[in-house]
């Protein structure tokens, strides 16, 4: 499984559309409105870095309120739930 984050500048007319409507797209799987430099984040998960490629460059990027795109491909995922399990062991 390959887990990605999609920047997304949007036009500022088309935030709330734009996020609906990658909402909707088959991988991706929650998307958040942002303060900072983009407007939108996606995270994207898909079962291969092909699936992953023609879900952005095929599906995603050609949503009419998207003006940019900046795509950071997980390499290992590193949650509280993990961190706790691996810093309890033998605390028992």
């Amino acid at each position: 499984m390959v887990t990605a984050f999609v920047l997304i500048n949007c036009r500022r007319d088309a935030i709330q559309e734009t996020a609906e409507a990658l909402n909707r797209l088959p991988g991706v799987a929650e998307v958040y409105s942002v303060a900072g430099q983009f407007d939108l984040v996606a995270v994207v998960r898909a079962k291969s870095n092909d699936e992953l490629a023609e879900l952005v460059t095929g599906h995603l990027v050609r949503l009419k309120g998207i003006e940019h795109t900046q795509t950071l491909i997980s390499f290992k995922a590193y949650s509280r739930f993990d961190l706790e399990r691996m810093f309890g062991i033998g605390m028992e």
